[in-house]
Order: C-alpha cells, then sequence, then structure tokens
C-alpha cells in the first residue's frame, strides 16, 4: 500500500502515518526527517534545502523532488510506504505521479486530515521542534492554504482522496481513517 499523508502543520499527520505504518507493516517517509538527515549528514541537497526551512518557506519543488526519487529508490519501500509532508504543491503531486509511473508504482491513497488554522496553530506551538517558533508556524499555515490546498481537488479529481476529520482524539481520527479505507471493518 501506497498512502500520502496530507495536512497543515499540527494536523497530525505524523501520529496517523505512523498507525498506517504499523497496520501495513511499511516504512514511514517523512520529509521532514529526510531534509533533517540531509542537513546534519551535511548532504548537498540538504545544504541547499536549509535557507528554506529557516524561513519557514517551502523547499523548491525542484529540490524536494529529488529528495523523493532518491528515497522511493530505496530497497525499504519496494512493498509500499507512507509519505508525510510530502506533496506539498499540485505541481509536487504530479511529479510524484510521474515519479511512480518512471517506478512502476502508483498511490492508493491521499489522506487529509482537515483541521481548523486555530488548532493548527495551537498544536504547532504546543511541540517542542526547533522550527516551531511562532512565526514560522504562522508562515508555515499560510503557506498550506496558498499552496497546499489545490492538492485536494488534485486528488479529488482522480478519485485518490480521502478526507478525514481531524479535530477530534488521534484514536477517532484512526478509527475514521480505518472505516474508510476498511469498510467492512467500520465500527462507529
Amino acid at each position: 500500500m501506497r498512502f500520502v499523508i496530507l495536512g497543515g502543520s499540527g494536523s497530525g499527520k505524523s501520529t496517523q502515518a505512523q498507525m498506517l505504518c504499523w497496520q501495513y507493516k511499511i516504512p514511514l517517509i517523512s520529509t521532514g526527517e529526510v531534509l533533517r538527515s540531509a542537513i546534519t549528514n551535511g548532504l548537498e541537497l540538504g545544504n541547499q534545502a536549509l535557507p528554506y526551512m529557516r524561513r519557514g518557506e517551502l523547499v523548491p519543488d525542484e529540490l524536494m523532488i529529488e529528495f523523493i526519487r532518491i528515497r522511493l529508490q530505496e530497497a525499504d519501500v519496494a512493498q509500499g510506504w507512507v509519505l508525510e509532508g510530502y506533496p506539498r504543491t499540485a505541481f509536487q503531486a504530479e511529479e510524484l505521479d510521474f515519479l511512480l509511473e518512471e517506478l512502476g508504482q502508483s498511490l492508493n491513497w491521499a489522506i487529509y486530515l482537515q483541521v481548523p488554522e486555530v488548532v493548527m496553530v495551537g498544536r504547532s506551538l504546543g511541540r517542542s521542534l526547533p522550527d516551531d517558533q511562532p512565526e514560522i508556524v504562522h508562515r508555515r499555515v499560510e503557506l498550506f492554504y496558498d499552496r497546499t490546498v489545490p492538492i485536494l481537488e488534485y486528488y479529488d479529481r482522480r478519485r485518490r482522496l480521502l478526507t478525514i476529520n481531524g479535530d477530534q482524539s488521534p484514536d477517532l481520527v484512526q478509527e475514521d481513517l480505518i472505516g474508510l479505507l476498511f469498510p467492512e471493518k467500520n465500527i462507529r
């Protein structure tokens, strides 16, 4: 199974992505972790991405596409994956589809965790990540609405979009998600 998790900062993407990884025994590809690792290890792509991350801006499409291309060719993702934090623009979503076709893979679902702006900001500021400073969080939320929302239309047109109410407890989000992925197991 191959999933993309979509949602604004603090929407619960990481929590639900980890649940899907456990459920399907597939690896999590977190672009945040991929970027931080590339920076920590002094990789050239990481050095190119760092200035954008410091300003709370999206890393340019060309760089992100290259990060994802490299990661999707590693052996551990052959049986499936959960991609969290990518795509963040409609262009990246299209490029991901082209890349998957080139690699002989296909996306099963894009899962959107829908959360109001005030909840995104509050949850993000409650974390202890170094890049969760108020001005950066507000900038990320702005970028989410400006650039990421068109992705929902992209996946909806392709009938690959599942929308989940992310403004509830993680357990209830998980129940809703499992109910949509496996309607026969719907217990609510």
